[in-house]
């Protein structure tokens, strides 16, 4: 790749999977990211994770080792007596050039396997970002030790507490969805464990849901349990006890599962977003990830669209001019169109999934549960829905990234 000395770099703040995907997409097309990180390193923010095929073809054209990243697994929802409500069938073709219709691992191995594929001199951590300002034909990032980097564009890729969001748009609460998660993983032989299987399972006020995982070459199980609780109440003090507690409530191995987990293996997050921007783009200056379209785990998409953000974003900027402000406006424009519709229906249907499971007043959850057990209602929605989006967008993705 030939990069003229003088051409200006995009500067990526945040390193999480957005900022790595579009710094890995970027170098690819012939961009020079410059990707900021304020911690000492670039480190996941939790443990569990599931990935749809999209985001494992943009890992793929990124240059990331895909092999073996993740367990492949069959979804089903399922009632709390193990009835199926519906089946996520995704098209063998895909299943057979992605590694399966969805994988389980850890974000720890995602986050390994970004960085190894991340060229040398990108990535520059323990760096505060402290102004931002669009000068027109440049934009300026201050940084905490009075130092300036110039871009020709900037994507705030620095989570839901972004600062990049606020300077853009001002400020915007976070979405309480008032539902917390508590999960973690593990590498015994519990019996009873379908493998290679997403087992998601409602009982009338809690989901619990395992699934497959692979880990480094090791094969193992995730697992969560999702109640609503009050954000403003004191987390429970015994993660493990509290879960169990849950877990009880299903058939199958999922008490087993949260048995064998090893203390430090939990893990308990709130639940909480913040309302869909119509645009995310001002200028030379972008969002992506979180920062973007941070969302609830009832999409399973959170990680998988900020790798699509990455993706879509060198694509867009493939050929474009830094130094041609209309020519950067144009293309951050024609993300936008190609990434807020999507990214928005996914964290919506998010939200509303959290509140007909979770929120429903008692007196309708028996009727919710009959509709949901008797009719194809969540088939259609869920089982039938999903697989075709995840097509539609395998296809919009295009041919792939073409290196400059």
């Amino acid at each position: 790749m030939n990069l003229k000395s003088d051409s200006l770099p995009i500067v990526i703040i945040g390193a999480g999977p957005a900022g790595m995907a579009a710094a890995l997409a970027l170098h690819k097309v012939g961009h020079r990211p410059i990707l900021l990180e304020r911690y000492r390193e670039a480190r996941p923010a939790g443990n569990i994770l599931n990935l749809w095929p999209p985001p494992i073809k943009a890992l793929q054209e990124m240059g990331v080792d895909t092999v073996d990243l993740g367990a492949p697994c069959h979804t089903t929802f399922r009632g709390v007596k193990g009835n199926v409500r519906a089946d996520v069938r995704i098209p063998d073709e895909v299943v057979r050039a992605y590694g399966g219709g969805f994988i389980g691992l850890l974000r720890p191995e995602l986050y390994r396997r970004m960085l190894a594929a991340m060229p040398e001199g990108v990535l520059r951590t323990n760096v505060e970002v402290a102004g931002l300002e669009d000068r027109g034909n440049h934009a300026r990032i201050t940084l905490s030790d009075g130092t300036a980097i110039d871009a020709g564009v900037v994507i705030g890729a620095d989570g839901i507490d972004s600062m990049v969001r606020e300077h853009l748009w001002g400020p915007s609460e976070k979405r309480e969805h008032k539902l917390h998660i508590i999960g973690g993983y593990t590498f015994a032989d519990v019996p009873g464990v379908e493998r290679n299987e997403v087992v998601l399972s409602h009982d009338p006020t809690v989901q619990g849901t395992y699934s497959s995982i692979r880990d480094n070459g090791r094969d193992g199980i995730q697992w969560w349990v999702l109640e609503a609780w009050d954000p403003t109440a004191q987390p429970p003090t015994y993660l493990k006890g509290h879960a169990l507690s849950l877990a009880r409530r299903f058939p199958g191995p999922l008490e087993g599962l949260v048995e064998s987990t090893e203390p430090r293996h939990f893990q308990r997050w709130p639940i909480r977003d913040r309302k869909p921007l119509e645009k995310w783009s001002k200028g030379r200056i972008t969002l992506a990830g979180d920062a973007a379209h941070a969302t609830s785990p009832y999409a399973a998409y959170g990680a998988g669209m900020s790798i699509g953000d990455g993706y879509t974003l060198a694509q867009e900027l493939t050929d474009v001019d830094l130094a041609d402000t209309d020519a950067v406006i144009s293309a951050l424009g024609r993300y936008d169109q190609r990434r807020v519709a999507h990214t928005t229906s996914q964290v919506q249907q998010a939200y509303v999934l959290g509140r007909v499971f979770h929120h429903a007043p008692a007196f309708l959850r028996p009727l919710r549960d009959f509709v949901l057990d008797k009719t194809p209602m969540l088939q259609k929605q869920v089982g039938e829905k999903s697989p075709g989006e995840i097509v539609a967008q395998l296809d919009e993705m295009g041919a792939g990234l073409v290196a400059r």
